[in-house]
């Protein structure tokens, strides 16, 4: 699976981003974790492969999370959808 880890002084926290590379939402997100000191890693879906999308599909299907972007994912347990910096921050302690 093509995830890319971003450095960050805060690494409590494991916090998995799926995300489209052309999304404003996405980026914002992304931008959002980073300027806050945030260690993530992230998956851009629309450049991973087929099969690599359809076991992305399949591991959130299986959690019942809907296919919408972003998707923030904190600890294996707390789903974020959209750009929702207010429950990002409550989270991940900020």
């Amino acid at each position: 699976m093509p995830r890319i880890k971003v450095k960050g002084s805060k690494n409590d926290h494991n916090v998995l981003v799926h995300a489209l590379s052309t999304c404003g939402w996405c980026k914002k997100t992304k931008q959002f974790l980073k300027n806050n000191g945030v260690e993530y890693e992230y998956i851009d879906f629309d450049l991973a492969s087929y099969e690599e999308r359809q076991v992305i599909i399949d591991e959130l299907n299986t959690n019942n999370i809907p296919l919408a972007f972003p998707i923030t994912i904190v600890d294996n347990q707390t789903m974020i959808r959209g750009y929702n910096i207010d429950k990002l921050s409550e989270e991940l302690g900020l």
